[in-house]
């Protein structure tokens, strides 16, 4: 997660590869209950800082992706639908050297205002996106062998399985 950017715009065609990413992401029977606000405008940036609970760091990034849900669309599934396709616009940010920092904090009344949205639309997230300003260490993560189970919950995952090693015993 980054939250330090440099102010350099984010080129067009950079943005559209992005945006894109999330447009070819999978849905639930393929509805694509979303829709995406790029927000580039700086004044619009600071205003959406301060509705996401006064995160003014937010600001700094040269352009801010407002995810957006239509439950009407697809009730069950919209939330699941729109995060794998912010996700997928995450990795490609990430693949063209960009920074993001997936933000859930937000007052969404607000959010809807300032950038528009109708009163059926749901904000699932907002990510900023920029060159980063910082390169913070990586965070730990669990074990695999943690968070993981083979066949049944609880079952030790014990990793890649050699089928020639496996015949053998």
């Amino acid at each position: 997660s980054i939250r330090r950017y440099r102010s350099d715009p984010i080129p067009e065609k950079d943005l559209t590869a992005i945006l894109e990413a999330g447009r070819q992401a999978p849905s639930a029977r393929n509805r694509q209950p979303w829709h995406f606000v790029a927000v580039t405008d700086k004044a619009t940036r600071v205003k959406l800082a301060g509705a996401c609970m006064g995160q003014l760091w937010l600001a700094s990034a040269p352009a801010m992706i407002v995810a957006v849900g239509f439950p009407r669309i697809d009730k069950g599934w919209y939330v699941v639908d729109v995060s794998i396709a912010l996700q997928n616009m995450v990795l490609a940010a990430t693949a063209l050297g960009y920074g993001t920092c997936w933000i859930g904090a937000f007052q969404e009344g607000l959010v809807k205002k300032i950038v528009g949205l109708p009163d059926e639309a749901r904000i699932i997230a907002l990510c900023p996106v920029g060159i980063p300003n910082e390169h913070p260490d990586a965070r730990s993560r669990k074990d695999l062998a943690e968070i993981c189970s083979l066949d049944r919950y609880g079952e030790a995952y014990r990793g890649p399985i050699d089928p020639v090693a496996e015949v053998g015993e």
